[in-house]
């Protein structure tokens, strides 16, 4: 029994301190195709054949500079909340509410209160109210989840439908303009070429990729969604951890929303819908489990890439939306499907090195996260004593 115990315990911090960022450690496979890099590079092989095919259905159209710009400015913005959705489904939780959360953010930045503080001030007032209001909503998340002990799930659909509801109060239903023109010149414009949007995605990406994968909070992240319960055996204060997940993603939430308000010059309730979709969507894609404790930052942004330049080959091809939504649900699913063969060996939904059994489920750890935990009676994650298993 205590051999046994021990033995998860020094596994739990063996999860904490190795270098895990890379999601080697929750990923191990059958083969390269299992690692990050050949995860990744299939991601690139994809794209080429996508783009490939874009140039010979659609010719010059597909390659024409300001095509390539459109297809980069239009995933930028979903890229962006793609980075903290990445977060929070490596950490074993959900976030549905990610696209009300930026519509509250844009609706709440671009009040008439708002904008004439800035007119007083400086624009950059409208950012940080967007930061704000995305912060303080992921921060209610995180607090549900985490400390309330409601499921991710469910507590993310409810913020989701509260703060669509909300943004639509304070607008009465109304698109608020923004006003300053130094706001709008300065996210609409460029740099050497450049969309200023798409230096913001990438500038968020490299910050998302350096916190993933060499610091603390992203080995602990990885801990948490892998074995949430070896996580707090370790040391790790898992609900603490899942809030700043959860306040991470909205924080991303408020960068998007000023993102929006820069390139439609609005602030709207009916920004954002339908993201939550698209950013689970391109965060499968590039290869994150969604039961956590394993995923990419590099995957999420070329699962982007790859989800925003289908949709514009289909529609340069004047294919309809619906045949396109039934192509991106195949895509879906085939790429689920792949991510638990190369993870798992199988297609059996489960983390990589849990048992048949599975493991119990783990209170206050986001979305309820499974834990291996052990089979013993009595101990993390086995049967109680004098209970029969089934």
């Amino acid at each position: 029994m205590s051999s046994s115990t021990t033995a998860t315990t020094g596994g739990a911090t063996d999860v904490s301190a190795a270098p895990v960022g890379d999601g080697r450690d929750a990923g191990k496979g059958p083969g390269f195709m299992s690692g990050p890099v050949g995860r990744n590079l299939g991601l690139v092989v994809a794209l080429a054949i996508l783009c490939a095919v874009g140039l010979i259905t659609a010719g010059d159209r597909f390659a024409d500079l300001d095509n390539i710009t459109t297809i980069l400015r239009g995933a930028s913005i979903v890229g962006v909340v793609s980075i903290g959705m990445t977060f929070v489904i490596i950490g074993g939780g959900i976030d549905l509410s990610v696209g009300a959360i930026a519509a509250l953010s844009s609706v709440w930045a671009t009040t008439l209160a708002t904008q004439q503080l800035a007119e007083d001030v400086h624009w950059i007032v409208m950012v940080f109210t967007a930061l704000a209001v995305g912060a303080i909503a992921g921060l209610v998340n995180g607090l549900v989840i985490a400390y309330g002990k409601l499921a991710a799930f469910i507590a993310t659909l409810a913020m989701l439908t509260a703060a669509r509801g909300l943004a639509e109060i304070i607008a009465n239903r109304r698109t608020q303009i923004v006003r300053d023109s130094a706001f709008l010149d300065f996210f609409s414009g460029d740099v050497l070429g450049i969309p200023t949007l798409v230096i913001i995605f990438a500038l968020v990406a490299i910050a998302g990729w350096i916190l993933l994968n060499r610091t603390t909070f992203g080995r602990r992240t990885f801990a948490v969604g892998g074995n949430a319960e070896a996580a707090r055996l370790a040391g790790i204060r898992v609900q603490r951890h899942t809030v700043k997940l959860y306040v991470l993603s909205g924080i991303t939430c408020g960068i998007a929303a000023v993102m929006i308000m820069g390139r439609t010059t609005t602030g709207s309730s009916t920004h954002g819908t339908l993201w939550e979709l698209e950013a689970i969507a391109a965060v499968v894609i590039g290869g994150t489990l969604l039961i956590g404790g394993r995923g990419t930052i590099v995957g999420t942004v070329l699962g982007v890439i790859i989800f925003f330049t289908l949709g514009n080959v289909f529609t340069l091809n004047d294919l309809s939306s619906s045949a396109q939504a039934v192509a991106r649900g195949v895509i879906i699913v085939a790429a689920v499907l792949l991510q638990q063969r190369l993870a798992t060996g199988s297609f059996t939904f489960r983390r990589p090195g849990d048992g048949p059994a599975g493991g119990g489920l783990v209170q206050g750890s986001p979305a309820g996260a499974v834990s291996g935990g052990t089979s013993d009676p009595g101990g993390p994650g086995g049967a109680r004593p004098g209970v029969p298993t089934t």
